[in-house]
C-alpha cells in the first residue's frame, strides 16, 4: 500500500487531461495511432498458479537476487546474497521505508519523447515494482533478475524498476517482461536509472509479451561524471510496442551505451524514440539498434543527439541497421542531430538491406536449407551486438535467448 503522500489521483487527473496523441504530433510521426486504446483493457486479476510462474522464471544459473511479479503483485523475493547496504525491495516498501531516496528519484525526469499521457497513467495505476539502491563503493558481483508476468484476457499491468547507483558502485540488472498465456494484454512500464559519479550499471530488458499485447516501455537514464551505463533492450514479443529512452549525460566524462535487438515478423509494430542529451562536456554516447523485419512487420525509429551549450568535447554516435527479410516489411528511420556547442564529434545514420545472397549461397552449398540459413544469418546479425556485453555469462545467456527466439540450433 502506498503512503498518503503518493497521490495517484493527481496522476490520473493528469492522464485524463492530457490529449490523445495524433499523427500530426511530431513525436508520433508514422505511428499506428489506432492501436492506442488502453480503455479496452481491465485491471489484472490475481494469477491462477503462482508456483507455475515461479518455476517458469528460471533465468541465469547464477544471480545475486531475484524478484518475480505477476499481474502487478510480488510473488517471490530472494535477496539473501546481496552485499551489506544494498537495498532491494518492492517499490511500495521503498516509498514507505526509504522515502527520501524514493521521492528524489521516482519518475523525477519529465517525459520528453511523446508519452507523457501514458507515463501519467502508469503513475496513477502502478501498485508495485522493484527498487534497487547500491551504496557508494559497492559491487554486486552477480546479476540481479526481475521478472514481470501478465496473464488473463485484456489484463493490464504497470511494471516499474527504479535503480539508484551510488558513487563508484557496480551492478548488473536483467529485467524480463513476459506473458503467461497468449492473450492480449496492456503493459505500461517505466524504468528509472540513476548513476552517480563513477558508477557502472549494465541494464538489460527482455520484452516477450504476447503477440497481441499493447505495450509502453518508458526509460530515463541519468549519468553523472565518469559513470558508465550500458543498456540493452531485446524486443521479442508484443503486437504494438512503444519504447522511449532518454539518456542524459550530466557529468564530465559520462558514457551511455544504448543497444537494441529486435526480431520482427507478422504484423507486429515497434516504435522506438530516443534522446541522447549531452549536458556536460567530454561525455560519450553510443546508440546501435538492430532490426530484422519479416512478413509485414513495421519499425519506426526516431532518435535525436542533442548537444547542449557548453558540452564541448561531446562524442556521440547513433546507428540503426534494418535487415529486410520480406518485400512487405516497412522500416522507418529518422536519426537526427541538434548541436548547440563547438568542438564536438557526432554522427548518425540508418541502413536498410536484405540478407546477402552470397552468404545464403555459401551456406546452401554446404547443405543448409535456405530458410535455416537465413535464420542463422539473422542470429549472427544480433550476436554481433551482444559481443558488446562484457560479462561472458550474461552474453551467453542472451545469446541463448536470441537463438531460441529464432529457432536456431
Amino acid at each position: 500500500m502506498w503512503p498518503e503522500w503518493f497521490d495517484q489521483r493527481a496522476a490520473m487527473r493528469d492522464y485524463e487531461a492530457s490529449p490523445q496523441p495524433t499523427r500530426k504530433d511530431e513525436a508520433w510521426r508514422f505511428a499506428n495511432i489506432a492501436a492506442l486504446d488502453p480503455a479496452a483493457f481491465v485491471p489484472a486479476a490475481e494469477v491462477s498458479n503462482e508456483g507455475r510462474l515461479i518455476v517458469a522464471s528460471a533465468g541465469m544459473e547464477r544471480f545475486s537476487a531475484k524478484m518475480i511479479f505477476a499481474n502487478n503483485l510480488l510473488l517471490h523475493d530472494d535477496s539473501s546474497r546481496l552485499p551489506e547496504g544494498v537495498i532491494f525491495v518492492p517499490l511500495e516498501v521503498a516509498a514507505r521505508e526509504h522515502e527520501a531516496l524514493f521521492r528524489k528519484y521516482f519518475m523525477a525526469q519529465p517525459v520528453e519523447l511523446g508519452s507523457h499521457k501514458y507515463a501519467a497513467l502508469h503513475k496513477g495505476r502502478v501498485t508495485s515494482g522493484a527498487f534497487l539502491y547500491v551504496p557508494p563503493d559497492t559491487e554486486v558481483s552477480l546479476p540481479i533478475e526481475i521478472f514481470h508476468w501478465v496473464e488473463g484476457r485484456a489484463a493490464s499491468v504497470f511494471p516499474h524498476t527504479l535503480i539508484v547507483c551510488g558513487e563508484n558502485s557496480k551492478v548488473t540488472v536483467v529485467d524480463r517482461f513476459q506473458s503467461a498465456d497468449g492473450l492480449a494484454a496492456f503493459a505500461c512500464g517505466v524504468n528509472d536509472l540513476h548513476l552517480a559519479r563513477g558508477a557502472r550499471l549494465t541494464y538489460v530488458a527482455v520484452q516477450d509479451w504476447s503477440r497481441d499485447t499493447l505495450a509502453f516501455h518508458l526509460n530515463s537514464t541519468i549519468v553523472d561524471a565518469g559513470a558508465l551505463c550500458t543498456s540493452l533492450t531485446a524486443n521479442f514479443g508484443g503486437g504494438f510496442v512503444r519504447g522511449e529512452s532518454l539518456s542524459r549525460l550530466v557529468g564530465e566524462g559520462a558514457r551511455s551505451e544504448m543497444y537494441s535487438i529486435n526480431p520482427m515478423e507478422g504484423t507486429r509494430e515497434l516504435d522506438q524514440r530516443t534522446l541522447q542529451d549531452h549536458v556536460a562536456p567530454n561525455a560519450t554516447s553510443d546508440l546501435l539498434y538492430l532490426n530484422a523485419l519479416d512478413d509485414k512487420a513495421r519499425t519506426i525509429f526516431a532518435g535525436l543527439i542533442k548537444v547542449q551549450p557548453g558540452a564541448n568535447g561531446t562524442d556521440a554516435y547513433q546507428k540503426v541497421r534494418n535487415l529486410i527479410l520480406s518485400d512487405e516489411a516497412d522500416p522507418n528511420s529518422m536519426p537526427g542531430l541538434e548541436i548547440l556547442s563547438d568542438e564536438v564529434r557526432c554522427s548518425h545514420g540508418a541502413t536498410n538491406g536484405p540478407v546477402s545472397e552470397d552468404e545464403l549461397f555459401y551456406m546452401q552449398a554446404r547443405g543448409i536449407r535456405r530458410e535455416a540459413a537465413s535464420r542463422l544469418i539473422v542470429n549472427g546479425f544480433f550476436i554481433s551486438l551482444l559481443e558488446k556485453i562484457v560479462d561472458p555469462e550474461l552474453r551467453d545467456y542472451l545469446g541463448k535467448l536470441v537463438a531460441k527466439r529464432l529457432l536456431v540450433g
